[in-house]
């Protein structure tokens, strides 16, 4: 199985895995990211009083979780596709916690702080949410496409010259 493809068109004989298929789409990984990640959110700061290391170990494991399915998804397009990619996967994932958010307001477990959110805290947290999954996605997918640009130079090109000097 190829990582990162260089082009878009691959022929594959066998069906993928199921989270290779979801993986797949940006609508369905991108909201499924943010419903699970404002749920997880949501309980985590519920339970902070469990402590601050159990408080900042569930933020990381949610940043974490982000990045992982920012990657996994990314992961089956060139790079040349995630300029566009990137960013709609940051607004689709932002749509899917702030539905949840709106969800779980109306429910009366939405944390905003040490209160419960109410309505009126909704577009507020709807513009932070956007903005900062969108800054944290996009210089992902940067530092991400550099690594990978890097990576392919130093150790594809080396082999591709022993190969010719091979075959001299």
């Amino acid at each position: 199985m190829s990582f990162f493809p260089r082009h878009t068109v691959e022929w594959h004989i066998e069906e993928p895995r199921a989270f290779r298929r979801l993986s797949l789409s940006l609508v369905e990984m991108a909201l499924v990211t943010g419903v699970l990640l404002r749920v997880y959110r949501s309980y985590a700061l519920t339970h902070r009083a469990n402590g601050w290391l159990f408080f900042g170990g569930t933020l990381a494991f949610g940043l974490l979780f982000l990045l992982f399915m920012t990657s996994a998804h990314l992961a089956n397009f060139p790079i040349q596709r995630w300029a566009w990619r990137a960013p709609a996967f940051a607004l689709l994932e932002s749509t899917g916690e702030m539905a949840t958010s709106l969800l779980l307001i109306w429910v009366g477990r939405e944390p905003y702080g040490s209160v419960r959110a109410e309505w009126r805290d909704w577009p507020s947290m709807a513009i932070g949410t956007l903005a900062t999954r969108g800054l944290i996605i996009i210089l992902w997918s940067l530092l991400l496409a550099g690594i990978i640009t890097v990576v392919r130079r130093l150790m594809v090109e080396p082999v591709e010259e022993e190969k010719e000097e091979a075959r001299a």
